[in-house]
């Protein structure tokens, strides 16, 4: 049997694979160093590149394999972070090894799972495995025997006096819209959760188990699906809407107890998540509660705990290359030199695989995981935005650059926040409300003289790397605001495609945070800048378009980036599917052509287009109206129920119809 060796720098080393009796699939599970006598010494498990290659070598009934790889320094990391507590679900040999046999498709799965044995107990049968003999199978029994389910530390709470009819209902007034509000209005009550004190773990050195969750003492609503924890500033927006004013409390009561507990808001409420901070919008969520409820009985706990943490670990002095002027700005920078435990494998893959190119050295790949984990600290996890060289999958993020990155968004918040507690301390305390009026001042005059850019007319992330502002667009410029050529880029979208304002227009680079995907909070941001715009501005004139013009030709020069051709496409389907409606010209704006219902429909419009707009209408509210009188748990059961929907109500709603236009005909001659 051959062994192929590759080399660490340091010992070389094999990457031992073995072949499951059960599944019959082969398992990579381990590398061992090889010192020069030829003796095998396994310590501290290495990744291997990939996982699961196929093949094997010698004979059939051979239950161990070699396969030949190549090594570099980042496979020698140092996977101790002094800010992740305890040893299972920290970067080590059992989160490493677990992540590489995948018995998830999810890595998040894994370590939302609390132990069921202490911890001590757990770490002791893992070292009873020969890890240059465990199988898939092994840590599959393992993983059974000594874990529990994930989300177990977390019960359903019941919302007493919930409103099923808040006042913002009375606003939507088309009924197809209301229909579908009132929906998601009724969702709370399947997404509130309370801490499930008896299945918390407690002590992590001599506790009975050992688990992630960060115990919460009040109510507390959870996203969904594999987010299982405390969300932040736009559930609180949703909640002050629907009028959930004591979940809202309790909101806040549990972010200044973490606020208390570590000096800031975790990315998430998991132990893995304390190296990394949910963005800064603490004082915005003060500011709203108070400012909807009244209740002002929290600023006496709230304002001492507001934003100094940003201020300390995340804000650098910056001089700007163009006034010589200098600024106290934020950035997103974690101190991280692992893969993140919820994201472990995923990481080290970008950093290793063999596909994204050259394996990476030990430093580089530490500062991959450090940028990486500052993208998730940002919530844009993850973009072209923050790529030094933008491309497509996991190779445009080995380029990664956020640390080096003042963005937008981040200091907006922070300006508005200052101005916000500067509002709460009033003339309480003149002193400190003047001291956050003079930081706003400072935060406002750099993001003015480093992210604007006059002649496109939007604001761009400052790079420090280049020293200078970058001209990469994103839906961020609309943190602050401006006019109508500010604009542009939305009046554009909202004529040219279906849908609406896209997180960046790059659709090439397989990102979430990029096109062709869009998220609610950007659409908030935008619909906030234009409500912010002076009333006046309506008198002046607004731009024309010229004769075969789109309204790109509307969009400031370079403003984008991208010519019109570059923006994303709008195929159609089917076996027109090679025919892009979105391409360029004044065609492109598909809203403004004649047989459309974009924008108010207009006089053009036939007949037929207009019957089978209200056939879809009708036949949807009547979904809707279905979907209500049903009791869904998750919106798995609302897309479970939306597919065995009969389809006769649509047949009959179309027979209806057509009477209706034969009416309609007749009226017409």
């Amino acid at each position: 049997m051959n062994k192929m060796r590759g080399r660490t720098g340091k010992l070389p080393y094999v990457l031992i694979i073995t072949k499951d009796p059960v599944v019959e699939e082969p398992l990579i599970v381990a590398t061992a160093a090889t010192a020069d006598d030829g003796d095998t010494q396994v310590g501290r498990t290495r990744f291997p590149l990939t996982t699961r290659l196929g093949g094997t070598t010698g004979t059939d009934d051979e239950t161990t394999n070699f396969v030949e790889t190549s090594g570099s320094d980042s496979n020698d990391l140092d996977l101790v972070q002094p800010w992740c507590i305890g040893q299972i679900f920290c970067p080590g040999a059992v989160l490493q090894t677990v992540n590489i046999a995948q018995l998830y498709s999810d890595p998040k799965t894994f370590v939302d799972k609390p132990t069921s044995k202490s911890a001590q107990q757990v770490l002791a049968d893992f070292t009873t495995f020969n890890l240059t003999t465990v199988t898939e199978g092994d840590l599959v029994n393992f993983v059974d025997n000594d874990f529990l389910g994930e989300g177990l530390e977390l019960e359903a709470a019941v919302l007493t006096n919930f409103n099923t009819n808040p006042a913002f209902l009375s606003n939507v007034t088309d009924p197809l819209l209301n229909a579908f509000a009132q929906i998601v209005d009724g969702y709370w009550t399947q997404l509130a959760r309370n801490t499930n004190q008896s299945a918390v773990c407690d002590d992590y050195t001599n506790g009975k188990c050992e688990g992630t969750l960060i115990p919460l003492n009040h109510m507390f609503i959870i996203p969904g699906g594999r987010f299982r924890e405390q969300c932040g500033y736009w559930i609180i927006q949703g909640l002050l809407k629907s009028e959930l004013y004591s979940i809202v409390n309790a909101t806040l009561q549990n972010f200044m107890d973490e606020i208390d507990d570590f000096g800031f808001i975790p990315n998430g409420g998991r132990t893995y998540y304390l190296d990394r901070s949910q963005p800064p919008l603490f004082v915005n969520i003060v500011y709203d509660c108070v400012t909807v409820t009244n209740d002002t009985s929290v600023l006496q706990h709230a304002l001492p705990l507001a934003e100094a943490w940003w201020a300390n670990n995340r804000t650098i002095e910056v001089t700007s290359p163009y006034t010589n002027q200098s600024y106290m700005l934020a950035r997103y920078s974690v101190n991280n030199t692992a893969p993140r435990p919820e994201s472990y494998i995923t990481d080290y893959l970008i950093a290793n695989d063999p596909a994204n190119g050259t394996p990476l050295t030990q430093q580089e790949a530490e500062a991959l995981y450090g940028e990486l984990t500052s993208g998730a600290e940002s919530g844009w996890d993850f973009t072209a935005r923050f790529e030094m060289f933008p491309q497509f999958g996991d190779p445009g993020l080995r380029t990664y650059n956020i640390q080096n990155t003042i963005p937008i968004c981040l200091n907006s918040i922070l300006y508005k926040a200052h101005t916000l507690l500067a509002d709460l301390y009033g003339d309480s305390i003149p002193t400190t409300s003047a001291a956050h009026l003079q930081t706003a001042a400072n935060i406002r005059a750099g993001i003015l003289d480093l992210m604007w850019d006059a002649s496109k007319l939007a604001f761009y992330d400052f790079n420090l790397t280049s020293n200078a502002r970058n001209s990469f667009f994103s839906a961020a410029t609309y943190y602050p605001s401006n006019a109508f050529g500010y604009f542009a880029a939305v009046n554009l979208v909202m004529n040219k495609y279906n849908g609406t304002v896209p997180t960046t227009f790059v659709d090439w680079a397989g990102q979430q945070w990029d096109a062709p995907n869009t998220w609610a909070p950007h659409q908030y941001i935008i619909l906030e800048a234009l409500n912010a715009l002076p009333p006046n501005l309506t008198t002046n004139a607004l731009p024309t378009l010229g004769s075969g013009q789109s309204t790109y030709a509307l969009v400031p020069s370079g403003q984008l980036n991208l010519t019109e051709s570059q923006l994303p496409g709008q195929p159609l389907r089917g076996a027109q599917a090679s025919q892009n409606m979105t391409a360029t010209g004044p065609g492109s704006d598909i809203n403004t052509l004649n047989g459309t219902v974009v924008n108010g429909g207009n006089s053009s419009l036939s007949l037929d287009t207009c019957h089978m707009v209200r056939i879809v209408h009708k036949g949807l509210l009547k979904i809707i109206q279905k979907l209500m009188m049903q009791k869904l748990t998750t919106f798995e059961d609302l897309a479970n129920t939306v597919k065995s929907l009969d389809i006769e109500d649509m047949q009959r709603e179309k027979e209806d119809m057509d009477e209706q236009k034969k009416e309609d005909l007749e009226r017409e001659n």
